[in-house]
């Protein structure tokens, strides 16, 4: 009979506190997130407090000067006088231009179908088409679903009614059908350009003489063909898309001085964190001793204000670290240009500084880093070799030889293949196969030699 009897055991168990949780996030943020999670702290942590912040200017530290704006003493209080009637006219049009908005592919069709003399039904039904469209100009919803209880016929008239307008072949399923109402719409199309559609694939890879034998045409005729479906877009929408701008800001700046790269990390984003005197004498104060609600609030909110500012000295010490480490084994390009990026890993670097993979990861993990080519995310700088093998395998890193495919389909006097690619980058001691040069070019999003 087996009995059951309590016994001790001593065992070692990593606890996540808060505060480490806290360091831990705090090492993932780049500077633009930093900032704001810095604010935040500051709203709900009295004891924090700002000593310098350089990103602020006062206002009272600029020289006035007599044509600096001001607000004119009079009835219309929204009036900018600045210097002059013709500098006036300049603020407004400052103004308008801060007020507008890029106008979207929604916009610009309403706008057309509102002069066109079709009866309101079919307005009503063409505006819930338009605004069922993508970016690309493509059905979200299907039609059948979207307009499930209209007559076919209707739904038809309506469709049409929006793929004529500009920019033409919106309204339609796919690139295909696009194209195929672009080519219906055209005013002197190549005869049999809409039955070519069918052999895109074919027209892309050059192959004329088979399109030729299944149209039951000329050479000549397909590429006449060819050409004028290349003017189309397959894609209308897209000139209307927002392509709003993201702007990164750099954690880390590369520069040459005197022969030798200098890191320079970007604190002028960060502002300088500090325990309030207020809160300091409030803990030290005898009265609030025997007050202990008050004093271990007080206590608490300096313990915590002095463990974020430690962390965001860990984290920039660290990501100072890992920016000379990653700077020191990719020399090359720093000197030389992006062609020259060294197959690197995550090891690679955690082993150097002595720190584990992930601390490696989190730094890296969206920090931009401003160099004499350009601003790279820090992790670009982490890629593999050629063969696959990390960095003990080729001296060539994927991305080094794509930047070295960009600069050979740049240069290129005529367009060579993939195959001719492959050649040329053999010659230079990259084997590569053709399908891979295919696969890198298509990740650069550079046409075939066909396309190009």
């Amino acid at each position: 009979m087996q009995l059951q009897r309590p016994s001790l055991i001593q065992e070692q168990r990593l606890k996540m506190t808060p505060q480490i949780y806290q360091s831990i996030k705090l090492m993932e943020l780049p500077v633009a997130d930093l900032r704001e999670t810095i604010e935040a702290e500051l709203e709900r942590n009295p004891a924090l407090e700002v000593v310098t912040d350089h990103t602020t200017v006062s206002l009272d530290a600029l020289p006035f000067k007599e044509t600096d704006t001001y607000f004119e003493t009079s009835s219309d209080a929204g009036f900018i006088r600045r210097g002059g009637d013709e500098a006036a006219d300049e603020q407004h049009k400052f103004i308008e231009g801060v007020l507008s908005r890029k106008e979207t592919l929604q916009d610009h069709l309403l706008w057309q179908l509102q002069m066109e003399p079709i009866d309101l039904t079919t307005r009503r039904l063409s505006e819930l088409v338009i605004q069922n469209l993508n970016e690309d100009g493509f059905h979200k919803e299907p039609v059948a679903l979207l307009l499930k209880d209209t007559p076919p016929d209707l739904v038809r008239k309506v469709l049409r009614q929006v793929q004529v307008l500009d920019p033409v072949g919106t309204a339609t399923a796919d690139y295909r059908e696009a194209l195929q109402v672009q080519c219906e719409l055209l005013p002197d199309p190549p005869v049999g350009i809409v039955k070519a559609l069918s052999y895109l694939e074919l027209l892309e890879r050059g192959k004329f003489a088979e399109v030729a034998k299944k149209l039951d045409c000329t050479v000549a005729d397909v590429e006449e063909i060819f050409e004028c479906i290349r003017e189309l877009s397959p894609f209308p929408g897209r000139r209307f898309a927002s392509g709003e701008t993201r702007y990164v800001v750099p954690d880390v700046q590369v520069v040459k001085k005197a022969g030798e790269l200098v890191i320079i990390l970007n604190d002028e984003e960060i502002p300088v964190l500090g325990i309030s005197p207020f809160f300091m004498k409030l803990g030290n104060d005898s009265k609030h001793k025997q007050d202990k609600p008050v004093r271990d609030f007080v206590r608490e909110n300096i313990k915590e204000a002095r463990w974020f500012i430690y962390s965001i000295n860990q984290r920039n010490h660290t990501l100072l670290r890992v920016s000379r480490a990653v700077v020191e084994c990719q020399r090359p390009f720093f000197e030389r240009g992006p062609q020259y990026l060294a197959p690197l890993t995550l090891g690679d670097i955690a082993g150097a500084l002595g720190v584990h993979e992930t601390t490696v990861s989190r730094t890296a993990n969206g920090k931009y880093l401003q160099t004499e080519w350009g601003v790279y995310e820090l992790r670009h700088f982490f890629s593999n070799s050629i063969s696959g093998a990390g960095s003990g395998g080729s001296r060539y890193s994927k991305e080094g030889v794509k930047e070295i495919i960009r600069e050979l389909i740049g240069d290129e006097d005529r367009h060579f293949s993939d195959q001719e690619i492959a050649g040329l980058l053999a010659k230079r001691g990259i084997p590569l196969a053709r399908r891979t040069v295919a696969k890198y070019r298509n990740e650069l999003d550079l046409g075939s030699s066909y396309a190009r």
